[in-house]
């Protein structure tokens, strides 16, 4: 199962969306991948998605504690840590938590996605060690809880896209099946993906601005997008 959406993944790897602030409605853009909230969005969007030929990716904040979340409640008080800047009502969390509870949450989340029918996973976050979190954590307690999470997808047969993680980007490409990066162009990171352009695996690449930069790196799969995330886009060539 997993193989089938390493194949679909692939495939997509040529036009995408990316829809976070609310569920898509028909007509859909035609693209190869749909990147939408895993939990607002219903399983007959997922399903006609599908109908279109589309890949469509289940988004999740695994790094993180959302207070609008329904499970907002199940996250203990001492693996929450500081405030995200930025983003009212979101907290960074512990991720050596996953072991055990935090790790238990993110289950539930994934067999979500997988009973929905999406094809992989996005998990966010993924970089807290780089942070302010409030917890002492080093970057091997961050590459422990993404192989994590790349193997938790695997075994529910999602493909994984790794999201942010530019410095330990490298050594997690084995593991996961694509990247999703935002503003590497903008802050000149986009070379730390390079390993998952060179093993065949697609890189999504989002920048917020009103014009396509010159100059990308020809493997980027690069579109603007609004901060906010709704249905616009335009794409990069």
């Amino acid at each position: 199962m997993i193989a089938a959406a390493l194949v679909g993944l692939a495939l997509a790897a040529t036009s995408w969306q990316w829809q976070l602030d609310s569920p898509p409605r028909a007509p859909f853009s035609k693209v190869g991948m749909y990147d939408v909230d895993g939990r607002d969005t219903p399983a007959a969007t997922v399903r006609a998605l599908h109908a279109q030929g589309t890949f469509v990716v289940c988004y999740l904040s695994a790094g993180t504690w959302e207070n609008w979340r329904p499970d907002a409640r199940r996250y203990p008080r001492r693996i929450l840590g500081r405030p995200v800047a930025g983003w009212p009502g979101e907290r960074w969390v512990d991720v050596r938590a996953y072991r055990g509870r935090l790790g238990r949450i993110l289950a539930r989340r994934l067999d979500v996605c997988a009973r929905k029918g999406f094809d992989g996973v996005e998990p966010d976050n993924v970089d807290g060690y780089a942070n302010r979190t409030g917890f002492r954590l080093r970057a091997g307690d961050q590459l422990a809880f993404n192989r994590w999470l790349a193997r938790a997808a695997h075994r529910r047969g999602l493909a994984v896209l790794l999201k942010n993680d530019d410095e330990q980007a490298r050594a997690l490409a084995p593991r996961f099946d694509g990247a999703l990066v935002e503003q590497c162009v903008q802050y000149r990171e986009c070379f730390r993906y390079r390993a998952f352009a060179r093993a065949g695996k697609p890189v999504f690449a989002v920048e917020y601005r009103r014009t396509c930069p010159p100059g990308h790196p020809p493997w980027l799969d690069l579109m603007l997008k609004r901060l906010c995330l709704d249905a616009w886009r335009r794409p990069c060539p």
